[in-house]
Protein backbone atom coordinates (compact mmCIF):
# COMPACT_ATOMS: atom_id res chain seq x y z
CA UNK A 1 0.00 0.00 0.00
CA UNK A 2 2.69 2.23 -0.30
CA UNK A 3 3.25 4.65 2.20
CA UNK A 4 -0.19 3.88 4.17
CA UNK A 5 -0.50 3.55 7.91
CA UNK A 6 -1.52 0.95 10.11
CA UNK A 7 -3.91 1.45 13.32
CA UNK A 8 -0.87 -1.79 14.41
CA UNK A 9 1.97 0.27 13.33
CA UNK A 10 0.95 3.51 15.56
CA UNK A 11 -0.39 1.79 18.52
CA UNK A 12 3.04 -0.15 18.56
CA UNK A 13 5.02 3.24 18.30
CA UNK A 14 2.91 4.40 21.00
CA UNK A 15 3.80 1.82 23.37
CA UNK A 16 7.28 1.96 22.81
CA UNK A 17 7.63 5.80 23.10
CA UNK A 18 5.83 5.48 26.70
CA UNK A 19 6.58 2.39 28.28
CA UNK A 20 10.27 2.05 26.78
CA UNK A 21 10.98 5.97 27.16
CA UNK A 22 8.79 7.04 29.39
CA UNK A 23 7.67 9.88 26.87
CA UNK A 24 4.40 11.71 27.42
CA UNK A 25 2.63 12.23 24.32
CA UNK A 26 1.06 15.48 23.27
CA UNK A 27 0.80 15.38 19.59
CA UNK A 28 1.21 13.83 16.45
CA UNK A 29 2.25 15.69 13.17
CA UNK A 30 0.18 14.47 9.74
CA UNK A 31 1.77 15.67 6.78
CA UNK A 32 -0.74 15.25 3.91
CA UNK A 33 -0.12 15.30 1.02
CA UNK A 34 3.29 13.87 2.32
CA UNK A 35 6.66 14.96 3.14
CA UNK A 36 9.07 13.25 2.24
CA UNK A 37 7.32 10.70 0.81
CA UNK A 38 5.07 12.76 -1.70
CA UNK A 39 1.87 10.46 -0.61
CA UNK A 40 -1.54 11.27 -0.47
CA UNK A 41 -3.13 9.29 2.51
CA UNK A 42 -6.25 7.89 2.11
CA UNK A 43 -9.96 8.21 3.97
CA UNK A 44 -8.99 5.19 5.58
CA UNK A 45 -5.91 6.04 6.57
CA UNK A 46 -7.19 9.40 7.88
CA UNK A 47 -9.65 7.55 9.67
CA UNK A 48 -6.98 5.08 11.70
CA UNK A 49 -5.09 8.39 12.37
CA UNK A 50 -7.65 10.68 13.90
CA UNK A 51 -9.35 8.02 15.63
CA UNK A 52 -5.81 7.06 16.84
CA UNK A 53 -5.40 10.86 18.30
CA UNK A 54 -8.72 10.60 19.77
CA UNK A 55 -8.48 7.46 21.64
CA UNK A 56 -5.45 8.62 23.32
CA UNK A 57 -6.26 12.28 23.79
CA UNK A 58 -3.46 13.09 21.41
CA UNK A 59 -3.49 16.63 19.64
CA UNK A 60 -3.33 15.99 15.71
CA UNK A 61 -1.36 18.74 13.88
CA UNK A 62 -2.65 18.50 10.58
CA UNK A 63 -0.41 19.89 7.76
CA UNK A 64 -1.99 20.47 4.63
CA UNK A 65 -0.25 23.01 2.53
CA UNK A 66 0.12 20.69 -0.15
CA UNK A 67 -3.71 19.63 -0.73
CA UNK A 68 -3.21 21.04 -4.22
CA UNK A 69 -0.56 19.28 -5.47
CA UNK A 70 -1.81 16.00 -6.32
CA UNK A 71 -0.87 14.57 -9.08
CA UNK A 72 -2.45 11.24 -9.31
CA UNK A 73 -6.06 11.63 -11.33
CA UNK A 74 -6.94 8.26 -8.84
CA UNK A 75 -6.24 10.67 -5.26
CA UNK A 76 -7.49 12.91 -3.50
CA UNK A 77 -7.17 15.52 -1.04
CA UNK A 78 -9.43 14.86 2.34
CA UNK A 79 -8.71 16.94 4.93
CA UNK A 80 -8.69 15.88 8.42
CA UNK A 81 -10.87 17.97 9.44
CA UNK A 82 -13.43 16.83 7.62
CA UNK A 83 -12.88 13.40 8.61
CA UNK A 84 -12.94 14.07 12.04
CA UNK A 85 -16.21 15.74 11.81
CA UNK A 86 -17.71 12.49 9.74
CA UNK A 87 -16.29 9.78 11.73
CA UNK A 88 -17.31 8.38 14.73
CA UNK A 89 -15.19 8.11 17.53
CA UNK A 90 -13.51 11.37 16.50
CA UNK A 91 -15.92 13.67 18.44
CA UNK A 92 -13.89 15.10 21.06
CA UNK A 93 -10.41 15.09 18.82
CA UNK A 94 -8.24 17.77 18.99
CA UNK A 95 -7.00 19.09 15.48
CA UNK A 96 -5.46 22.02 14.54
CA UNK A 97 -4.73 22.60 10.64
CA UNK A 98 -2.68 24.64 8.84
CA UNK A 99 -2.06 25.82 5.00
CA UNK A 100 0.49 28.20 3.73
CA UNK A 101 0.97 30.49 0.73
CA UNK A 102 5.10 29.58 1.26
CA UNK A 103 4.17 26.13 0.29
CA UNK A 104 1.98 24.14 -2.51
CA UNK A 105 1.08 25.15 -5.78
CA UNK A 106 1.82 29.05 -4.63
CA UNK A 107 4.63 27.87 -3.56
CA UNK A 108 5.69 31.97 -2.89
CA UNK A 109 8.33 31.06 -0.44
CA UNK A 110 9.67 34.49 -0.44
CA UNK A 111 5.80 35.27 0.87
CA UNK A 112 5.59 34.01 4.14
CA UNK A 113 1.52 33.77 4.67
CA UNK A 114 -0.56 31.68 6.15
CA UNK A 115 -2.97 30.39 8.60
CA UNK A 116 -4.22 27.45 10.99
CA UNK A 117 -7.24 26.80 12.31
CA UNK A 118 -8.65 25.36 15.87
CA UNK A 119 -11.14 22.39 16.09
CA UNK A 120 -11.77 21.49 19.63
CA UNK A 121 -8.96 23.14 21.24
CA UNK A 122 -9.62 24.46 25.09
CA UNK A 123 -10.70 28.03 24.30
CA UNK A 124 -7.89 29.13 27.66
CA UNK A 125 -5.11 27.58 25.11
CA UNK A 126 -6.61 29.44 21.94
CA UNK A 127 -6.40 32.78 24.28
CA UNK A 128 -3.05 32.19 24.88
CA UNK A 129 -2.22 31.11 21.11
CA UNK A 130 -3.69 34.63 20.60
CA UNK A 131 -1.88 36.18 22.93
CA UNK A 132 1.43 34.94 21.57
CA UNK A 133 0.37 35.67 18.04
CA UNK A 134 -0.54 39.13 18.79
CA UNK A 135 2.82 40.04 20.70
CA UNK A 136 4.38 39.17 17.77
CA UNK A 137 5.73 40.30 14.71
CA UNK A 138 2.37 39.62 11.84
CA UNK A 139 2.94 37.85 8.38
CA UNK A 140 4.37 41.27 6.09
CA UNK A 141 1.78 42.64 4.13
CA UNK A 142 2.26 40.80 0.62
CA UNK A 143 2.58 37.77 2.87
CA UNK A 144 -1.17 38.54 4.13
CA UNK A 145 -2.06 39.37 0.59
CA UNK A 146 -1.16 36.42 -0.56
CA UNK A 147 -2.93 34.76 2.03
CA UNK A 148 -6.33 36.51 0.74
CA UNK A 149 -5.93 35.46 -2.92
CA UNK A 150 -4.84 31.51 -1.51
CA UNK A 151 -8.20 31.80 0.17
CA UNK A 152 -10.40 33.74 -2.29
CA UNK A 153 -9.39 33.27 -5.62
CA UNK A 154 -10.37 35.53 -9.15
CA UNK A 155 -13.86 34.44 -9.29
CA UNK A 156 -15.14 33.60 -12.86
CA UNK A 157 -16.77 37.20 -13.11
CA UNK A 158 -13.42 38.95 -12.19
CA UNK A 159 -11.37 40.10 -15.17
CA UNK A 160 -8.16 38.69 -14.14
CA UNK A 161 -9.98 35.14 -14.00
CA UNK A 162 -8.68 33.92 -17.75
CA UNK A 163 -4.99 34.87 -16.92
CA UNK A 164 -5.36 33.56 -13.23
CA UNK A 165 -6.69 29.74 -14.29
CA UNK A 166 -3.99 29.36 -17.20
CA UNK A 167 -1.10 30.37 -15.39
CA UNK A 168 -2.00 28.20 -11.92
CA UNK A 169 -2.64 24.98 -14.31
CA UNK A 170 0.45 25.54 -16.73
CA UNK A 171 2.16 25.44 -12.48
CA UNK A 172 0.56 21.89 -12.20
CA UNK A 173 0.79 20.76 -15.58
CA UNK A 174 4.48 21.29 -15.11
CA UNK A 175 4.79 20.19 -11.57
CA UNK A 176 3.11 16.87 -12.58
CA UNK A 177 5.13 16.40 -15.61
CA UNK A 178 8.26 17.03 -13.42
CA UNK A 179 6.85 14.79 -10.67
CA UNK A 180 6.55 11.79 -13.13
CA UNK A 181 10.08 12.45 -15.27
CA UNK A 182 11.86 12.63 -11.74
CA UNK A 183 10.50 9.44 -10.53
CA UNK A 184 11.33 7.38 -13.71
CA UNK A 185 14.72 8.96 -13.77
CA UNK A 186 15.29 7.30 -10.64
CA UNK A 187 13.61 4.23 -10.98
CA UNK A 188 15.65 3.40 -14.25
CA UNK A 189 18.95 3.46 -12.28
CA UNK A 190 20.10 0.32 -11.58
CA UNK A 191 19.85 0.10 -7.78
CA UNK A 192 17.01 2.59 -7.14
CA UNK A 193 13.46 2.19 -6.84
CA UNK A 194 11.19 5.10 -5.92
CA UNK A 195 7.43 4.95 -5.29
CA UNK A 196 5.13 7.22 -7.33
CA UNK A 197 4.96 10.82 -6.02
CA UNK A 198 1.21 11.47 -5.86
CA UNK A 199 1.49 15.01 -4.22
CA UNK A 200 3.20 17.54 -2.47
CA UNK A 201 6.81 18.73 -4.49
CA UNK A 202 9.27 15.10 -3.00
CA UNK A 203 10.86 11.93 -4.12
CA UNK A 204 12.12 9.30 -1.41
CA UNK A 205 14.03 6.79 -3.44
CA UNK A 206 15.37 3.63 -1.77
CA UNK A 207 19.17 3.39 -2.74
CA UNK A 208 21.36 -0.36 -2.68
CA UNK A 209 24.41 0.18 -1.93
CA UNK A 210 27.71 -2.25 -1.98
CA UNK A 211 28.84 -3.26 1.42
CA UNK A 212 32.33 -1.49 1.76
CA UNK A 213 30.08 1.50 1.02
CA UNK A 214 28.29 0.60 4.82
CA UNK A 215 31.86 -0.16 6.16
CA UNK A 216 33.28 3.55 5.26
CA UNK A 217 30.24 5.04 6.33
CA UNK A 218 30.74 3.51 9.95
CA UNK A 219 34.54 4.57 9.75
CA UNK A 220 33.47 7.91 9.46
CA UNK A 221 30.82 7.74 12.24
CA UNK A 222 28.47 8.79 9.42
CA UNK A 223 24.83 6.82 8.10
CA UNK A 224 25.37 5.30 4.90
CA UNK A 225 22.90 7.76 3.14
CA UNK A 226 24.67 10.49 5.07
CA UNK A 227 27.95 9.50 3.17
CA UNK A 228 26.15 9.07 -0.17
CA UNK A 229 24.76 12.72 -0.19
CA UNK A 230 27.95 14.06 0.75
CA UNK A 231 29.10 12.45 -2.35
CA UNK A 232 26.63 13.45 -4.19
CA UNK A 233 26.99 16.90 -3.91
CA UNK A 234 30.45 16.98 -3.76
CA UNK A 235 30.34 15.44 -7.12
CA UNK A 236 27.50 16.99 -8.98
CA UNK A 237 26.40 20.33 -7.12
CA UNK A 238 23.19 18.09 -6.09
CA UNK A 239 21.82 18.43 -2.41
CA UNK A 240 19.10 16.06 -1.56
CA UNK A 241 18.42 15.03 2.38
CA UNK A 242 19.80 11.54 3.85
CA UNK A 243 16.52 9.70 4.91
CA UNK A 244 18.03 8.88 8.01
CA UNK A 245 17.03 12.36 8.72
CA UNK A 246 12.98 11.15 8.54
CA UNK A 247 13.33 8.29 10.71
CA UNK A 248 13.09 5.70 8.35
CA UNK A 249 12.92 1.67 8.75
CA UNK A 250 15.85 0.16 10.31
CA UNK A 251 18.18 -0.72 7.28
CA UNK A 252 16.80 1.31 4.31
CA UNK A 253 18.78 3.80 2.52
CA UNK A 254 17.86 6.48 0.38
CA UNK A 255 17.14 9.92 0.79
CA UNK A 256 14.44 12.97 -0.17
CA UNK A 257 14.84 15.19 -3.26
CA UNK A 258 12.49 17.17 -5.22
CA UNK A 259 11.16 17.97 -8.47
CA UNK A 260 11.08 22.06 -8.16
CA UNK A 261 13.52 22.81 -10.55
CA UNK A 262 13.14 24.16 -14.07
CA UNK A 263 11.83 21.03 -16.32
CA UNK A 264 15.09 21.34 -18.30
CA UNK A 265 17.61 21.48 -15.43
CA UNK A 266 15.85 18.42 -13.35
CA UNK A 267 16.07 16.53 -16.81
CA UNK A 268 20.18 17.46 -16.14
CA UNK A 269 19.76 16.54 -13.04
CA UNK A 270 18.71 12.96 -13.65
CA UNK A 271 22.04 12.32 -15.96
CA UNK A 272 23.41 13.74 -13.06
CA UNK A 273 21.93 11.04 -10.48
CA UNK A 274 22.58 8.04 -12.55
CA UNK A 275 25.90 8.98 -13.17
CA UNK A 276 27.07 9.55 -9.82
CA UNK A 277 25.42 6.50 -8.74
CA UNK A 278 27.25 4.07 -10.92
CA UNK A 279 30.39 5.96 -10.19
CA UNK A 280 29.63 5.35 -6.24
CA UNK A 281 28.63 1.78 -6.92
CA UNK A 282 32.32 1.08 -8.33
CA UNK A 283 34.29 3.17 -5.86
CA UNK A 284 32.93 0.68 -3.15
CA UNK A 285 32.50 -2.33 -5.25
Amino acid sequence: KGWAITERELEQRRTAAVERDGLDIRALTLINPGNPTGQVLSREDLEVICKFCAKHDIVLLADEVYQRNIYDPTKEFISAKKVAMETPGCENLQLVSFHSTSKGLIGECGRRGGYMELHNIDPYVQTQLYKLASSGLCSGVAGQVMTSLMVTPPAPTDESYDLFQKEESDIFESLKRRANSLVKGLNDIDGMTCTPAEGAMYAFPKVELPAKAFDEAAAQDQTPDTLYALSLLEETGICVVPASGFGQKEGRVGFRTTFLPPEDELNSAIVEFKRHHEMFCEKYA
